[in-house]
C-alpha cells in the first residue's frame, strides 16, 4: 500500500491517517544501501551508522502551505499515537520512523515532505535491525525487496542556473547595501547550478560517493534531495537536544603549512567570527524557551576535506516534551542559512536572489515515534527531479551554494566560497 497525502494551500478537509503497525527485530549486519531504491534512495548515514529505507513508501505526506513544519509535527504526533509498535531493539531510530525533506522557505512552491517507508534497515552502536511498517488492517507484511547490485557509473555536468556569477556578485552588493542601511546585520546569498543526469541513473552511487568522501558529515537522501551536510540542525535523544552551528568558512590550504595558516586566519577573522556569532545566538534564542538547561561549547575550527568552518556545539535539556520536529520548527531557519534578524533577512533573500531555493538549506532528517530524531541543514547537495520509469529523457538536477554576507564581505571572495562549497556534489556527480 502506498498512501500519498497531499496538503496544499486552501485545502482544509481533515486528513485520513491509517493506523499503522511497526515491528523491529535485530538482524545480522547487511550492506543496507543495496536494498534502497536506485532511482529515489532514502538514506541517512554518518560514519557507517544510519538508516536506509528498504521498501516502497507507505505514507508520503506533502505539505505546501504556511506553517508547514507545524502541520507536519502535528501529523507525526497523530500518526505516532495511533501506531502499534513491537520493538525488541529499543534504540533511537527503531520502531516507527519517518524521513523528511523540508523547504527552506514557507513560501516555496516545493512542498515539505515526510515519508514513512514499508521497511527500514538500521545500524548503530554495533547493532543492526530491520523494521517493517504496515497498515493495521493488512495482515501480511510487505516483503523487503531483494538486494540490487549498484548500477554502472555515470556522470553529470552542472552549469549556471538562475543566478550566474555576475548575478551573484550583484546580489552580494545588493545585500551589502541593505546591511549598510543598518536594519539587517547578515544576509545569506546563494546561487544555483542546473544540469541533468542520464535516465535511470542509479542515485545510490552518488550516496555512496558522498558517504565515502565525507564520512564525518550527514549523508542524506530523501525524496530526490541528496547531499552531505556538515551542519547538524538539531538532534533530540531521550529528552536532550543538541545542535552544531557552522558559520565562517575558508577553503583548505594546498599543503600542511598553508592549511594551518588558513585555519589560524579563520579563527582570527573579525568578519567570520561576527558571522558565526549571529548564527550561534539565533540557535540559543530558539532553544532557550524549550530547555531547562542550555550549554554552549567553545568555538573551534572544524576540518572537512574541502573546507574549514568555525563551529560551536550547543546542548540542552528539554523541559516540555518537545519532539525533534518541534525543535526543527523552533530553530529553522538559523542565521547560518538566512541572516539576522531572520524575518527581515528572509524578505531580502526573496527580493535579492529572485529564485526559489526549494529544499536547499532546509531541514532534512528523520524522526521516530518517541520524538527522537536527527536533522541536518540540506547543504552540499542537489535536488533531482522525479524519474519517469517509462521515459529515457534525462533527469534534471539543481544544486545550490551560498554564504553569509556581513560588513566587510567582498563579492569575489563570496563567489570563491560558493565554488568550494559546490565541490562535494560536483565531484560526486562526476
Amino acid at each position: 500500500m502506498n498512501t500519498r497525502i497531499n496538503r496544499i494551500d486552501g485545502v482544509t478537509e481533515p486528513l485520513s491517517l491509517p493506523r499503522l503497525v511497526a515491528t523491529t527485530r535485530e538482524i545480522d549486519p547487511v550492506e543496507a544501501l543495496v536494498y534502497a531504491d536506485p532511482s529515489s534512495p532514502i538514506v541517512w548515514t554518518r560514519n557507517g551508522d544510519g538508516l536506509v529505507a528498504a521498501g516502497p513508501d507507505l505514507l508520503h505526506i506533502d505539505v505546501a502551505e504556511d506553517g508547514r513544519i507545524t502541520a507536519l509535527a502535528d501529523l507525526w504526533r497523530a500518526i505516532s499515537q495511533t501506531t502499534d509498535i513491537d520493538d525488541e531493539v529499543g534504540m533511537p531510530g527503531t520502531g516507527l520512523v519517518g524521513f523528511g525533506a523540508f523547504a527552506f522557505d514557507e513560501s516555496s512552491a516545493r512542498p515539505s515532505t515526510l515519508i514513512v517507508p514499508t521497511a527500514v534497515l538500521g545500524h548503530r552502536g554495533g547493532r543492526t535491525w530491520l523494521t517493517r511498517i504496515r497498515v493495521a488492517d493488512q495482515p501480511d507484511e510487505v516483503p523487503v525487496p531483494e538486494p540490487v547490485a549498484l548500477g554502472p557509473s555515470w556522470s553529470a555536468t552542472l552549469g549556471p542556473g538562475a543566478v550566474d556569477p555576475e548575478a551573484h556578485a550583484a546580489a552580494v552588493r545588493a545585500a551589502l547595501d541593505v546591511i549598510d542601511e543598518g536594519e539587517v546585520s547578515k544576509i545569506v546569498i546563494a546561487r544555483d547550478l542546473i544540469g541533468s543526469v542520464p535516465a535511470h541513473a542509479d542515485l545510490r552511487l552518488l550516496v555512496r560517493s558522498l558517504a565515502d568522501d565525507y564520512p564525518n558529515t550527514w549523508t542524506y537522501a530523501v525524496d530526490g534531495m541528496i547531499g552531505a551536510s556538515p551542519e547538524t540542525l538539531v538532534t533530540v535523544t531521550g529528552g536532550s537536544v543538541s545542535a552544531r552551528v557552522l558559520a565562517g568558512t575558508r577553503p583548505r590550504g594546498a599543503d600542511i603549512r598553508e592549511d594551518e595558516l588558513v585555519s589560524s586566519e579563520l579563527q582570527a577573522s573579525g568578519k567570520d567570527r561576527a558571522e558565526h556569532r549571529f548564527a550561534v545566538d539565533s540557535v540559543l534564542d530558539a532553544l532557550r524557551p524549550h530547555t531547562s538547561e542550555l550549554r554552549q561549547g567553545e568555538t573551534f575550527p572544524l576540518e572537512l576535506p574541502n573546507l574549514w568552518h568555525l563551529a560551536t556545539d550547543v546542548r540542552g535539556t528539554l523541559d516540555n516534551g518537545a519532539s525533534a520536529l518541534d525543535m526543527v520548527r523552533a530553530i529553522h531557519p538559523t542565521a547560518a542559512v538566512a541572516g539576522t534578524p531572520t524575518d527581515r533577512a528572509m524578505a531580502e533573500i526573496r527580493r535579492i536572489e529572485g529564485f526559489d531555493r526549494g529544499r536547499y538549506a532546509g531541514p532534512v532528517g528523520w524522526i521516530d515515534a518517541n520524538g527522537d530524531g536527527e536533522w541536518a541543514i540540506a547543504l552540499r547537495g542537489a535536488q533531482f527531479a522525479p524519474e519517469d520509469p517509462s521515459s529515457d529523457a534525462p533527469r534534471t538536477v539543481s544544486a545550490h551554494a551560498g554564504g553569509g554576507i556581513v560588513p566587510g564581505s567582498v563579492a569575489e571572495a563570496e563567489l570563491t566560497e560558493t565554488r568550494v562549497k559546490f565541490r562535494p556534489i560536483i565531484d560526486a556527480l562526476a
